[in-house]
Order: structure tokens, then C-alpha cells, then sequence
């Protein structure tokens, strides 16, 4: 993991800074009238695939080599959350691998990010607010500089640089639709800082591009029922639990 930072890091300086100052980007803050610059990200990335099909060809061979040891790694990592996630859910605990695996395999790629040091944080975002679209994101992140921050109860939660490399782990929009909104897809974004260059390397466990998302049965509670038939279980049990009654039903729908 500290080698993967560190040539992460030397990869940027050396292949992918100078485009950045030369960018639109980075001109448009230069030319700004001191008005926030709401379309950019003052953002420098690379994306690669890693499984089924891989694209780190195109990184230097050092890099490559340590990145490809790092992904087997968290790929495994990734599979364990998503099994214990099911387990927590009352679901097969290989349910969501198998929903993410479409014809092949669940897709996993990699997003390599650096927010460097910006004159006018004030005027631009590093990465404007959103959630993510895939499954389960496992972002290691600058142990320096920080600038992460998570939407939570209506308030922006400051993430501290993670030390001793602690991986930090999201959820993407996939899960709250198979988990059918138990788990939730945080609405997170990167501040643009003044000092220093905040480095993220964030790892999708996601979905096969042909895999089809749904919640999963054992969480409709119930599928489907008459109201008729509700009535007729809920004169019997208006006042007692109503989780009871709801898995009353959902037995009853599921011997049906």
C-alpha cells in the first residue's frame, strides 16, 4: 500500500501534472472574477479496469506490478464486506456477488486521483457532491492532506487523513437498490485545499455492465399480497407487532 502511494504519487508528478496546469481547468480558475466555478472539478485522475478485463497496460511496470498486488488483494476484501453485508441483510451471503457477476464476473477498476494544492479553493470544488453508482467502493486516501467529506444528517462530516493505511469503505447506489434501501449511498465530495495535494485511490466493486440489479426477494416484505388478505391478518393482530405481522406475510406469500 505505501508503495502503491508512492508511485502513484511520482506517476503524477512526472506523466500528469503538467497537463493539469495547462488544462481548461485550471485556466478557468486563473481567469475567474471571483465567481465559483460550479462544471469543474479541480480534480488531475486516471481510471483503469482490473477483473474481468484489465487496462493497467497502460500504467509504468512498477506501478502496474504493485497496483495488481494491491487489487488481488482487495478484491478478496471486497467479496468478505459483501458477504458479511448479506449476512446482516438475512440474505445468501453470496447473493450479491452472484447478482454483480452478469454473464462473467463482477467489473472492478480503479480510480486514481490527485487534488492538487489550488490557489482559490473558495471558487471550486476538488469534486463536486455526488454518490456513486457502483457497489462497494474501497477508497485508500492521502494520510497527509485531507479534504474527503461525507454528507451526513444534513451536516458535512470532515474525513481525517486515514493513518496506517486504513482502508476506507463506501457504499455505491447498487447496494441500496439490492439491499431495497437498508444500506444507503452516501452523498460525499473533495474540498480543494490550499496546501498540500490530497491523494485518493479509490477501488469500484461493481456490477458487470450486463448484470440486472434488483432488491432481493427475501427483503420484499411481502412481494406482493391482497388487501383482502392483509385485512383478514391484521383483524387478528391489530395490536401487536407489526414486524410480526409482516413476516406473517411474507410466510404466507412465500408458501404460496
Amino acid at each position: 500500500m505505501e508503495e502503491v502511494k508512492a508511485l502513484t504519487k511520482a506517476h503524477y508528478k512526472q506523466a500528469m501534472r503538467p497537463a493539469f496546469l495547462a488544462s481548461e481547468t485550471a485556466k478557468s480558475l486563473s481567469s475567474s472574477k471571483n465567481e465559483h466555478i460550479p462544471d469543474r472539478d479541480w480534480e488531475s485522475s486516471f481510471f483503469v479496469w482490473h477483473h474481468p478485463d484489465s487496462t493497467t497496460t497502460v500504467l509504468p511496470d512498477r506501478l502496474r506490478r504493485s497496483m495488481e498486488d494491491y487489487i488481488s488483494q482487495l478484491i478478496q476484501l471486497a467479496e468478505k464486506l459483501s458477504e458479511h453485508m448479506c449476512q446482516n441483510l438475512g440474505i445468501r451471503r453470496s447473493h450479491m456477488m452472484e447478482a454483480f457477476s452478469g454473464c462473467r464476473a463482477p467489473s472492478v477498476g480503479t480510480k486514481v486521483a490527485m487534488y492538487p494544492e489550488c490557489p482559490r479553493p473558495d471558487l471550486m470544488r476538488g469534486l463536486r457532491e455526488h454518490t456513486d453508482a457502483g457497489g462497494i467502493i474501497l477508497l485508500l486516501q492521502d494520510d497527509q492532506v485531507p479534504g474527503l467529506e461525507f454528507l451526513k444528517g444534513g451536516e458535512w462530516v470532515k474525513i481525517l487523513p486515514s493513518k496506517n493505511n486504513m482502508i476506507f469503505v463506501n457504499i455505491g447506489d447498487q447496494v441500496e437498490i439490492l439491499s431495497n434501501g437498508v444500506y444507503k449511498s452516501a452523498v460525499h465530495r473533495v474540498m480543494a485545499m490550499r496546501e498540500g495535494n490530497h491523494l485518493s485511490i479509490a477501488t469500484f466493486y461493481n456490477p458487470a455492465g450486463d448484470a440486472v440489479i434488483s432488491p432481493a426477494a427475501d427483503l420484499l416484505v411481502p412481494k406482493e399480497i391482497r388487501f383482502k388478505d392483509y385485512l383478514s391478518l391484521y383483524t387478528k393482530t391489530k395490536f401487536g407487532d407489526k414486524a410480526i405481522r409482516f413476516q406473517s406475510l411474507k410466510a404466507m406469500a412465500t408458501h404460496n
